[in-house]
């Protein structure tokens, strides 16, 4: 079994990814692989509405100039999927949104390829509006069919600086029960 991990952050090893670690490994404990995937520097542009997609059913988007093809293939040949963002102004980040949109829009185009894979969301948050863009990445696992786990409390954590999550006992907390409850599901989904 393998999961992949996005991290929608410009900084590669700040917050978010140091939260998606921490999902991985306790994924890592129970024999599940993992990959990371950084956004940032992909430059990953937003939907087109060209609907070639639609056309062509070939599990892929027509804009093939910015690595979310790539990020598409990675999905489909993960179990689980994990979208982690920073909260810009309530929201994901440009580059969660415009891989939201376009690995969304492609799936839809075939058939909700997505379909019975098990996503998790993970945010960081400096202080407030992390629950509009935890909405928004569990949006995208709910409207493709997804299996979504819970934790013992919604998956974010609190930090400003890279680094500053790991002093959210709480947060952390979070993140290690996410990664046995995505664990559990998926043991179970294969079993």
């Amino acid at each position: 079994m393998k999961v992949v991990g996005f991290n929608g952050s410009p900084r590669k090893q700040g917050n978010t990814s140091i939260l998606i670690k921490a999902v991985f490994k306790e994924l890592e404990q129970e024999g599940i692989e993992t990959e990371l995937v950084q956004l940032a520097g992909k430059k990953i542009v937003g939907c087109i509405a060209c609907f070639k997609c639609f056309s062509n059913a070939n599990k892929r988007c027509s804009v093939d100039t910015d690595g979310l093809n790539e990020c598409i293939e990675k999905m489909i040949e993960a179990d689980g999927i994990i979208l982690g963002s920073p909260t810009y102004f309530s929201n994901v980040t440009a580059e969660s949104k415009a891989l939201i949109d376009r690995a969304g829009m492609v799936s839809t185009a075939n058939g909700q390829m997505l379909k019975h894979k098990v996503g998790a969301a993970v945010v960081a948050v400096r202080r407030a509006g992390c629950v509009f863009a935890y909405d928004a990445l569990n949006h995208f696992f709910l409207y493709n069919q997804m299996f979504v786990p819970g934790s013992s409390y919604w998956n974010i954590a609190i930090g400003l600086s890279p680094g500053d999550v790991e002093k959210d006992e709480e947060g952390m907390k979070t993140m290690k029960v996410l990664g046995q409850n995505m664990a559990f599901l998926l043991k179970k989904l294969k079993g």
